[in-house]
């Protein structure tokens, strides 16, 4: 990685930790909230691409495991990441590399924007959504103790929100590359 690859990563996790701040909404009977930080998945890889929005995340998921509290909420430490939430949390690193690479393969530069923006959204869904329930419910079902199919069917529950901030991740990254070009490529 050279130092802008750095920079980027790093300021991209100081993002995905503000987004923190915006406070959870629980959900009755499921353990795990709905947060703004899970669109930071989406946002880093369709933004800074695969390599840097996980790295981002990759350091985010570090400040948690030292303590400090920079999850949505204020939470933070090992008990977090053990916890009922731990499968989404190291989730957002895979997810934000899946969304990169999907949305490096996509969207190119001197395509029509709904072409971009197609782009990003798939990217955004398949990696953003896909991807981390992929890594979220089997580990919330084990360290839950609920069976698999109940968290299947709670899941359901947090995909209208997950597609209102893929499409919100979308125009971000559209916005983003039309209105500053000198950011260095995604990949």
């Amino acid at each position: 990685m050279t130092t802008r690859d750095i920079v980027l990563s790093a300021l991209f996790t100081a993002i995905i930790i503000v987004l923190g701040f915006i406070p959870p909404v629980p959900i009755p009977l499921i353990p795990v909230p709905i947060t703004a930080q899970s669109m930071g998945v989406m946002l880093a890889g369709c933004i800074i691409g695969a390599k840097r929005g996980a790295a981002a995340y990759a350091l985010l998921v570090v400040l948690v495991a030292v303590g400090l509290p920079v999850l949505s909420g204020g939470r933070g430490g090992l008990n977090v990441l053990m916890g009922p939430t731990g499968g989404y949390i190291f989730g957002w690193i895979i997810g934000a590399f899946v969304t990169g690479m999907l949305a490096e393969k996509l969207v190119r530069e001197g395509q029509s924007a709904a072409k971009q923006m197609t782009g990003f959204f798939i990217a955004s869904v398949i990696g953003g959504i896909g991807v981390v329930y992929l890594c979220g419910m089997p580990w919330l079902s084990v360290v839950a103790g609920t069976p698999f199919d109940k968290v299947v069917l709670g899941s359901l529950a947090f995909i209208p929100g997950d597609l209102v901030k893929a499409a919100i991740a979308t125009l971000a990254a559209r916005a983003v590359i039309v209105g500053y070009p000198l950011l260095p490529a995604r990949t």
